[in-house]
């Protein structure tokens, strides 16, 4: 298949993100990951339906193919190398390099790509915890679960960070939450909306909503489920 471009690239790996390799993704939620209107969203699934990328429901949504897949989890894996490179090599900030991957993963060829990865090391994760594919388009599954759902005793490591947002990345990193960091969730007030954590040491008192985007490996402890 030739090469797609790079609008439909953003609707397959949109496409996964959101209902991974099989689940209905509706078309409204879709376009508002993407920053589109629901009518844009239609017709970009429609092209793609017509590519054997995505399978449609019409007035529901749509699924990723097989193809589809293979596809999204290519792009995933290209965007990952690409920050960690732009991290580990290049020195850039890991709260800032999400913007630049998107840019540069729809331009650099798998020759390049493969050089890269080899450069830093074949990494089994990017900066920001995710795992990254392997060549065959293999993802290691890990039960994670929202910081933001922890009970009071809840002890955990940080896993992964949601990458989207720069400024909310930035102060997780001046507080400690990082991908590896300790957690013990010492209190939560529900009725206040109040959670105070221990993270390296240091108590950070926070909402919910500051803690939204963390997903955290539970090491014991109550947790929500």
């Amino acid at each position: 298949m030739r090469k797609l471009s790079r609008s439909r690239e953003d609707y397959l790996k949109a496409m996964y993100a959101l209902g991974g390799p099989d689940a209905l993704v509706p078309t409204s939620r879709l376009a508002t990951q993407l920053g589109v209107s629901a009518p844009s969203a239609t017709v970009m699934l429609s092209r793609l339906a017509e590519q054997k990328l995505v399978h449609r429901m019409p007035g529901e949504g749509a699924r990723l193919s097989a193809e589809g897949v293979r596809q999204a989890l290519a792009l995933l894996r290209r965007h990952r190398i690409l920050e960690t490179f732009l991290v580990r090599v290049l020195g850039l900030d890991w709260s800032e390099v999400h913007e630049d991957a998107e840019v540069l993963e729809h331009h650099v060829s798998d020759r390049v790509l493969a050089a890269m990865d080899r450069l830093v090391g074949h990494p089994a994760e990017d900066p920001h915890g995710h795992p990254i594919p392997d060549v065959r388009g293999r993802v290691r599954h890990r039960r994670l679960v929202p910081l933001s759902g922890a009970r009071a005793g809840t002890r955990a490591v940080v896993r992964e960070i949601r990458d989207r947002d720069r400024a909310r990345m930035a102060r997780w990193k001046q507080a400690g939450l990082v991908p590896g960091a300790r957690v013990l969730v010492r209190e939560v007030r529900v009725l206040e909306d109040v959670f105070e954590l221990v993270v390296g040491g240091r108590t950070l008192v926070t909402g919910s909503e500051g803690l939204e985007g963390i997903l955290i490996e539970t090491k014991g402890g109550p947790h929500a489920d």
